[in-house]
């Protein structure tokens, strides 16, 4: 098929245009969004689907951006929320009865629902571009020149809606798609001299995989374990360990590298994979269509596993967020769980210096809105008190400690404080939490939204708008088939907000009438979330 050049300049051209308008609005991160403004939030995974299948309840995750809702809490704010399946009324009722100060009935008249009613395993916002009339209806609902639009993560499928609606995308261009790759991550890495495993480029054949694991044993010899990452994969799932010890054999100085490289591509059969029923077949038919780096695997008798995360505004203006101590668990510790903020004091303003440098470097390249740099933290004993940081990825998208972060700051009006890594209230009150995507329990499979709802005001489990602690729940659609539940525990310390969690935990398990198995996958028994 012959491409018209012409044509897709113009749509670049289109683009680009659209997002200038952000510029020309833009004055800070609070301020525009009290602006009178209409905001389209089309929270889509639009992720390779292969991956996202794997993930129970993958389909409700959805539901992560509905934090959005809290921007209701500005009386000109008005918002159009689309999802693949009707959400339960219950679950939107929940949200803006968080709203401070501001009656139900108003922020419910600035708020529209609506769905694709398609439950297949698309991405959202291919499932929107299939049908036009649901197009022309979200572009009646927005008023022009003040309207813009908010996703999950920015791919071609959002270029072409927000070209089709004639708003901007606030969100980086996929031409810059490569920059939040495995590759690409690692390169802005070495540009910014950043401290980062060794490892590979991105390689699209299992041979040439092969080649890049074998240069990698060879430049580090002493090596037990290799990842092998899909170049694009998500939460961790895309991951694979490659465990060097069996093979010891065939390691640099005892055998040569021809013999190396016919038992390391035969070992590939063994590779621990982190997403739930992935095997070599699947995961090596994907190479071609998304590619994958080899690097080197960090031991640590005392690991942990930070994130940083930043903004870019319109103008390119940096600025870092939070930090959080991600909790991870699978096989191997690569599967995001949940996480806890702030990261520990003893690394966190120096996550935050490296997370300026990628900030400034992805700006450079015209990046905007949120971004993600995911490190390994590790400490040896008997050696030096301090932490090694090395940089693992960087997330040109929402991940799974944005919308926790989101709700603190839209619930308690507080800030984040660049000097000290902390939040703080209004009434400069430390905040902390702990969230998590993942409590999940056979016995939790059949409590509807209704249900958690007077679990939650029976024992008052909810968000309290005067003291702002208490527990924020997500993913409420996932409670009945899957068992599965996300929440948000906000308190004035850590040991606050672990209590909070327990607690939450506990009265699910009395209320489903069974005690909590601990061969369950669940957040407290995979990683503990009490660390000194």
């Amino acid at each position: 098929m012959q491409i018209d050049n012409c044509a897709v300049s113009r749509q670049t051209d289109r683009f680009r245009q659209l997002q200038n308008q952000l510029r020309d609005l833009w004055q800070s991160v609070d301020t525009f969004e009290q602006d009178d403004c209409d905001i389209l939030v089309v929270p889509s995974f639009s992720i390779d689907q292969r991956v996202g299948q794997k993930i129970p309840g993958f389909l409700h995750y959805e539901e992560r951006l509905l934090f959005s809702l809290i921007r209701l809490r500005n009386p000109h704010t008005r918002l159009v929320y689309v999802t693949a399946q009707p959400l339960s009324p219950m679950i939107i009722d929940y949200y803006l009865q968080l709203l401070p100060g501001i009656p139900f009935s108003h922020a419910r008249d600035r708020l529209l629902l609506l769905t694709t009613y398609d439950g297949s395993f698309k991405p959202l916002t291919q499932k929107i571009l299939e049908r036009p009339r649901l197009i022309e209806r979200i572009r009646r609902a927005l008023r022009p020149g003040k309207s813009y639009m908010v996703c999950f993560n920015s791919t071609w499928l959002e270029y072409e809606l927000s070209l089709q609606l004639g708003i901007p995308l606030l969100a980086s261009s996929p031409e810059l798609l490569h920059w939040g790759s495995k590759s690409g991550s690692r390169e802005i890495f070495a540009e910014c001299e950043i401290p980062h495993p060794d490892g590979s480029p991105c390689v699209m054949t299992v041979d040439d995989l092969v080649i890049e694991a074998v240069r990698l044993w060879e430049r580090q010899p002493q090596l037990k374990r290799m990842v092998v990452k899909l170049n694009e994969g998500f939460s961790g799932e895309g991951n694979a360990v490659l465990d060097l010890r069996p093979i010891q054999h065939v390691a640099p100085g005892r055998a040569t590298q021809a013999e190396r490289i016919v038992v390391l591509r035969e070992h590939l059969e063994n590779l621990s994979f982190q997403a739930k029923d992935e095997t070599w077949a699947t995961f090596s038919s994907r190479l071609p269509e998304l590619g994958a780096i080899v690097e080197a695997f960090i031991e640590g008798e005392e690991k942990r596993s930070p994130s940083v995360q930043g903004y870019i505004d319109p103008t390119g203006k940096v600025e870092i967020l939070s930090t959080h101590d991600q909790i991870l668990g699978g096989p191997d510790g690569q599967i995001y769980l949940g996480c806890r903020f702030p990261a520990n004091d003893a690394y966190r303003l120096r996550l935050q210096e490296l997370g300026m440098k990628v900030g400034q470097a992805l700006a450079r390249r015209g990046a905007m809105e949120r971004y993600g740099v995911d490190f390994i933290a590790v400490r040896q004993p008997g050696n030096s008190p301090e932490w090694e940081i090395q940089a693992i990825e960087i997330n040109l998208r929402k991940g799974g400690t944005t919308h926790p972060f989101m709700t603190l700051r839209l619930l308690t009006n507080g800030n984040y404080d660049y000097t000290t890594g902390l939040f703080y209230s209004q009434h400069r009150r430390e905040k902390y939490y702990i969230a998590s995507d993942n409590l999940q329990k056979p016995h939790y499979q059949g409590l509807l939204p209704h249900d958690l709802m007077d679990i939650i005001a029976k024992y008052r489990l909810h968000f309290d708008s005067s003291t702002k602690t208490g527990t924020v729940f997500h993913l409420m659609g996932a409670l009945s088939e899957f068992g599965k539940l996300g929440l948000t525990c906000i308190g004035n310390s850590w040991a606050q907000a672990e209590a909070l969690y327990q607690q939450v935990e506990q009265v699910l398990d009395a209320e489903t009438k069974l005690m909590s198995d601990t061969s369950n996958l669940h957040l407290s028994s995979s990683v503990p979330i009490s660390w000194t």
